[in-house]
């Protein structure tokens, strides 16, 4: 079903955003005004207007969020692409309960595009893998989803 507009999560990608996933988050870059994109995995919808994410304090994701609030993320899940337009701010410079310095950033849903190519479907998610030391990736990501729930 492409081109489907809502001005809110549906319930099947709302259950979706339960769960760390792979997204790409692009803001507008505060030096250059041109796109930056990122690939993500802390992305935890609070609600269906809401969506939370963590990144790294530093990165040049907050910087150019403080600068224009504009962000879209990009969701591949229930065999179609969505593209989630909204207004991000940085909730919190750093996500209690987590021993990172992640920035909480809450971003305000605008509207949900199906933007999937017509007469297609996306048959095979994306998926990753940690290469760092599994036992430290699922304590971290764990810390960082009870943060989520918490705030």
């Amino acid at each position: 079903m492409a081109n489907q507009v809502e001005p809110n999560l549906i319930k099947p990608l709302f259950d979706e955003l339960q769960k760390e996933r792979f997204v790409t988050f692009a803001t507008i870059d505060h030096e250059t005004g041109g796109p930056n994109v990122n690939a993500i995995s802390w992305v935890f919808a609070k609600d269906e207007s809401t969506i939370y994410v963590a990144v790294d304090n530093r990165s040049r994701i907050v910087h150019n969020i403080k600068n224009k609030s504009d962000v879209v993320i990009t969701v591949i899940a229930n065999e179609t692409t969505y593209s989630i337009t909204g207004n991000a701010d940085v909730k919190q410079e750093r996500l209690e309960g987590v021993p990172l310095k992640l920035a909480l950033v809450e971003v305000k849903i605008k509207e949900v595009r199906d933007v999937m190519f017509y007469g297609s479907k996306i048959i095979q998610e994306p998926e990753y893998d940690k290469t760092y030391d599994k036992d430290a990736a699922t304590r971290l990501d764990n810390q960082v989803m009870d943060a989520f729930r918490k705030a």
